[in-house]
């Protein structure tokens, strides 16, 4: 067999890594059409390293395999038998570790390519839920991320039918009643999963919140969002399939919950960069109402359709699908041979049409994105969404800090050091935009200022004003500032907060980048049950830490860092005296 190489590429969002395999003599394919000759015998290296990811999950396979103690005074062992439940479409059978029941790769719904999602089918017998289901595929990537080291990813098997979810809960009882936390994953409409990364895993959430932990796998990029409503009727909705496949799992969520201890009439829905956009984009959307009950959207609450124009945004969308099949060779009359195509050929003519039509509308760029249209997602929020309590904010650098610049001395630097560089970055601005930054941050040094991420705050204050325009529920508004002890201070960068609210810190992958000493542990509880608070009743105070809400006269802000604290962060004239922040 022809040797195999494993080539990495950077990801359009630091928060996703994709690994593809080239042979010497074929074309790059993806895991799903490799045999299982060729995945034991060439891919030894990368199953070994998922299964080892997933090893903090299944602790208690050691367990099982363990001889029992056989002496007379020996304590009865854990109770490891696999757990059952009913749900709508039949019997999962999940897993036990320590306290928390666990069951992944759930399907919650079913679709053929560029088609709306429906209800699965009743299976007989009971469905395996022990193991991650698919992930959609994604664009095939060449190299890895700077932050790979800080926030390693996992990889696993790509299947277009990827619409499975993870449970992780403390109890089984129908009657428990317990809150529902559902996350979306990052990477834009392009990239990502529910198990991408080693934060994301839910169970230490479960325990330490006592709540009931969701995350979940949807059609992503070209399809997810590629517009063939031109079509045929078949095809109506198709830009909004990634979309709809969201809203089909939070139905599921409420017609399934119930059996893992949830309670459907108390669901959180949160996500981070692609995924804040995400749970935001659901209260633009009036097939959602009732689906959930509250709204946390981190480092990527900036979406809005106010200023859009719905009929452009269709037509340039269905350019880029027109353009797409012309790639392929393909005309109007054989929209349905599109549904053929080997997935690694169709993301190559979309991408290539994506360029296309950006040069034709002369615009810098164009990606695969979820547009309003006035009907399935609106440009204002629904009017239900009034009564949706929201959490949104950012972390201090997101992706413009010492990790992607690579400046691992600022802690070390001389005063005269200091100096130099802020007045090279800028300018006669310097003294002015010091004062400003020691306003906002006090607590912080005063080199940090090179590393805010100022043009992320002024997305997520105009998403709070425009929530607060009629919202009936309060919004509360913060900033992750917590620097990773590694490389002399990694200031807060994206994708930073998520093991902390996931309670996740100290697992083996992710010390290096959360330090996991007593202060960080301190810091993580400080998060996590601030958000389990939210989810619980839409209040995310605590004993000790007050969160006040925020309006736009008193911008009332909580700053997450080693001394935690609530206060009017006032930092509009810091960022606009700024310059552009770019990444390094």
């Amino acid at each position: 067999m022809a040797a195999r190489i494993v080539t990495f590429q950077r990801a359009q969002k630091p928060c996703l890594r994709r690994l593809s395999f080239m042979s010497s003599n074929s074309s790059r394919r993806p895991l799903d059409s490799m045999n299982r000759r060729e995945l034991l015998g060439g891919s030894g290296a990368l199953i070994g390293g998922a299964l080892a990811g997933m090893a903090f999950q299944s602790g208690h396979a050691a367990a099982q395999q363990k001889s029992p103690a056989k002496s007379a005074g020996a304590a009865k062992p854990p109770n490891y038998d696999p757990p059952v439940v009913q749900v709508k479409a039949g019997k999962l059978r999940g897993f036990r570790n320590g306290k928390t029941f666990t069951f992944l790769g759930i399907p919650y719904a079913e679709a053929e390519r560029f088609e709306l999602p429906r209800p699965v089918k009743p299976w007989d017998g009971v469905k395996n839920a022990q193991v991650w289901g698919p992930v959609c595929p994604i664009p095939a990537m060449t190299m890895p991320g700077i932050d790979e080291f800080v926030f390693p990813h996992r990889y696993w098997l790509e299947n277009e039918h990827c619409q499975v979810l993870n449970v992780w809960t403390q109890s089984l009882d129908p009657k428990a009643k317990k809150p529902v936390m559902v996350w979306m994953h990052g990477g834009g409409f392009t990239n990502g999963s529910s198990m991408e990364s080693y934060a994301y895993d839910g169970k230490n959430l479960s325990e330490f919140g006592d709540v009931v932990v969701v995350s979940l796998n949807h059609r992503l990029n070209i399809l997810g969002t590629l517009d063939l409503s031109a079509y045929g009727a078949q095809y109506e909705k198709s830009r909004y399939t990634g979309t709809a496949d969201l809203v089909a799992a939070l139905q599921w969520v409420q017609e399934n919950i119930e059996a893992f201890g949830g309670d459907p009439g108390n669901v959180t829905i949160f996500g981070q960069s692609g995924g804040g956009g995400k749970v935001v984009r659901m209260m633009h959307m009036p097939v959602a109402k009732g689906l959930f009950h509250r709204v946390v959207a981190q480092s990527g609450g900036n979406l809005t359709y106010r200023d859009t124009k719905p009929a452009e945004s269709i037509k340039a969308q269905q350019m880029i699908a027109a353009a797409t099949l012309k790639n392929l060779n393909l005309s109007g009359n054989q929209i349905d041979q599109l549904k053929k195509v080997p997935y690694h050929d169709l993301i190559a003519a979309g991408t290539a049409a994506l360029r296309s039509v950006a040069k034709e509308l002369g615009r810098q760029n164009m990606s695969w994105e979820v547009i309003a249209d006035d009907d399935y997602v609106m440009r204002e929020f629904c009017d239900w969404a009034d009564e949706i309590p929201l959490i949104a904010g950012t972390v201090f650098s997101e992706q413009f800090g010492t990790l992607h610049r690579g400046d691992g001395r600022k802690n070390e630097w001389s005063q005269q050091e200091i100096e130099a560089n802020l007045k090279a970055a800028f300018g006669d601005k310097k003294d002015e935009i010091v004062a400003e930054f020691k306003k906002a941050f006090p607590r912080m040094k005063v080199q940090d200022v090179l590393y805010f991420a100022n043009s992320s705050r002024p997305g997520v204050k105009n998403l709070l004003a425009r929530k607060l325009e009629r919202s009936k529920k309060p919004v509360y508004n913060y900033i992750f500032c917590y620097e990773a002890p590694v490389n002399g201070g990694i200031t807060a960068f994206h994708c930073s907060e998520i093991a902390f609210i996931f309670h996740n810190i100290g697992e083996p992958q992710l010390k290096i980048a959360t330090g996991a000493t007593p202060e960080a542990f301190a810091l993580q509880d400080k998060v996590s049950r601030a958000w389990v608070n939210f989810a619980r009743s839409g209040d995310p105070n605590q004993p000790g830490l007050v969160w006040k809400p925020y309006t736009v006269a008193d911008p009332q802000t909580m700053v997450f860092n080693l001394v935690s604290e609530c206060y009017a962060l006032r930092d509009d004239k810091l960022v606009s005296l700024m310059p552009v922040q770019r990444r390094g």
